[in-house]
Order: C-alpha cells, then sequence, then structure tokens
C-alpha cells in the first residue's frame, strides 16, 4: 500500500505538471474562485462593521416636558431598559439640551436673546438604543401607546423622534446583505466544481490511452483514479495559496479607498488578525471542492 501511494502521488505530480496550459488554465479559474470566496468573507466583515457604525447612529429620541424633574426622567428611564428590546438609553439633561441649542444658534442674536428673558424651555431627552433595528418600530409603538405620566396625571414626554424610513432601509439592507452572501457563495461553489470537473475530465481524456493500457495491465480503479484525484488536490492547493496572498494587496486598496469613510474596518488588520481562518478556509474550500470534483470526474469516466 505504500508503495502505491507513493506511486500514486507522483504520478500525480507528473501529470499536473505534464499537463501544462491545460492545468494552467485550472489554477488560474480555481483562484479566481477562492479569491472571490475570500473577498466575500472579508466583504462581509467590513458591511458588518458598517452596519454597526450606522446601528449606534440610529436611535429613537424622546423629549420631556419641560416641568419633568430629573428623578421622574430617570425613573421612566430606568423603567425603559428593563425592555429586553432596548440596548442602552442615554440621559441628557435640561442644560445640556440648553447648552447645545445655544451652540447650534451662536450666531442668532434674537434667540439668544429671548432664552435669556424666557430662561430654559427645554426639557431633557432620552436617546433609546435598540438591540436590533428591528425593534424600533415595536418600541415607538410602546412609547406612544403608553405614555408616562407623573402622579398628578401629567404628561411627562412632550415629542418622540423615530426616523422610520432610516430604520427601514437599515433593516433592508442587512437582510439583502445576507441573502446576497448565501446567493454568491452557492454560485461561486458551483463554479469551482464545475471548473474542476471540466479539467479533470479533459486530463483524463488526453490520459485515455495509458488508462487503456492500465487496465489491460490489471490495475484496479484506485490506482488510476488516485493520480488525476492528487492532480486535483495539487491545483486546490495551489490556487488557495495564491488566492490568500492576493488578497492582502487588495485589503490595502480597500483601506485606500475608504480611508476617508468614517467609522469603516480597517481590512488590512482584520486579514492579519484572521489570517489562519482565512487560510484554512479557503484552503478547505480549494481542496474539498478539487478533490470531490476529481472524484466526480473520474468515476463518470470510468463508467464509460
Amino acid at each position: 500500500m505504500l508503495v502505491n501511494a507513493k506511486r500514486i502521488i507522483k504520478s500525480g505530480f507528473v501529470n499536473f505538471w505534464r499537463s501544462g496550459v491545460v492545468t494552467l488554465s485550472s489554477v488560474v479559474v480555481l483562484t479566481t474562485t477562492l479569491f472571490l470566496i475570500g473577498g466575500l468573507y472579508l466583504g462581509q466583515a467590513f458591511l458588518a462593521a458598517s452596519i454597526e457604525a450606522i446601528k449606534e447612529k440610529v436611535d429613537i429620541s424622546i423629549s420631556f416636558q419641560p416641568y419633568a424633574t430629573e428623578v421622574e426622567v430617570l425613573a421612566f428611564k430606568k423603567q425603559l431598559e428593563l425592555q429586553p428590546t432596548v440596548a442602552q438609553a442615554t440621559y441628557r439633561s435640561r442644560e445640556d439640551e440648553l447648552t447645545d441649542f445655544k451652540e447650534r444658534n451662536k450666531d442668532n442674536a434674537l434667540i439668544l436673546q429671548s432664552l435669556e428673558e424666557v430662561g430654559n424651555p427645554l426639557g431633557a431627552r432620552l436617546n433609546i438604543l435598540a438591540t436590533d433595528p428591528a425593534h424600533y418600530e415595536g418600541l415607538a409603538k410602546l412609547l406612544t401607546s403608553d405614555t408616562a405620566l407623573t402622579p398628578e396625571g401629567r404628561d411627562l414626554i412632550y415629542t418622540i423622534n423615530y426616523k422610520k424610513d432610516n430604520i427601514d432601509r437599515l433593516t433592508a439592507l442587512i437582510v439583502l446583505s445576507r441573502r446576497l452572501g448565501s446567493v454568491a457563495a452557492l454560485v461561486l461553489v458551483i463554479i469551482s466544481v464545475l471548473t474542476v470537473f471540466s479539467t479533470v475530465s479533459l486530463a483524463i481524456h488526453v490520459s485515455r490511452e495509458e488508462i487503456a493500457v492500465m487496465r489491460l495491465v490489471g490495475a484496479d480503479n484506485r490506482y488510476i483514479r488516485g493520480p488525476f484525484i492528487i492532480e486535483g488536490m495539487i491545483a486546490g492547493l495551489l490556487a488557495s495559496l495564491l488566492a490568500v496572498m492576493l488578497l492582502y494587496p487588495a485589503a490595502i486598496w480597500v483601506r485606500q479607498v475608504t480611508a476617508a469613510f468614517p467609522d469603516r474596518l480597517d481590512l488590512v488588520s482584520y486579514y492579519l488578525n484572521n489570517f489562519s481562518t482565512l487560510f484554512f478556509l479557503t484552503l478547505g474550500f480549494g481542496l474539498v471542492l478539487s478533490v470531490l470534483a476529481s472524484s466526480w470526474a473520474v468515476r463518470k469516466y470510468l463508467k464509460v
């Protein structure tokens, strides 16, 4: 068995180098496919980081009545944080709101003079961050239906600002990105299998006379099939290595293009920190797909 294994491996390497253009085309196409699969992995990470950054900027803003005391607002905030769909509730006092309002209108002397006369007409504010964008609509309905009241029966809430259109677009973007990622991965897997299958089938056709001689001298199917499977594994291994190497300059290019974008993921750092995962992912896809496609092609030929 050891001698046969050595011969099969040696024959696989010989066939690989002897095939020339056929082998090169297989490696190129498989490298492109694995590069796209690796790029899809990095792209999903980049998109996930971008979506998380957008999530942090989308919230529900509650403005309270000017007569709502800090104790009442903080008590309302504590009750709100008990909701499982609420990730965070940030409190801003009346004084903070007034300071921001003055800063926004620092060039309007009339407004500033009016504030000096009437005092602080603004109420406190709560900015609510949900655990998932899909929960914002439910939270908005909850806040609208269950109005906070003071012990005297007065409403605490003045207005509720809920940017439904922005949140709906964000939710749709998340769903679409996940679906496109799944479809793209499936298409790339099919392309990889068909590419290796066609290449190995062509190699078998070129070596059909040698296979016929091997059959005449009594070689079993495993001995005939082995070199072609090894040939496919070599192509998958080389393609995996090339794909991982090409992903690094691609990550550098993406970092340069997105340098002006705020809160974007540094793909170069992500590539280096997750190199082992990316390498074994690409290598696993390359070897598994090439072995399966090679086995499929050889089995089909041997049935003829």
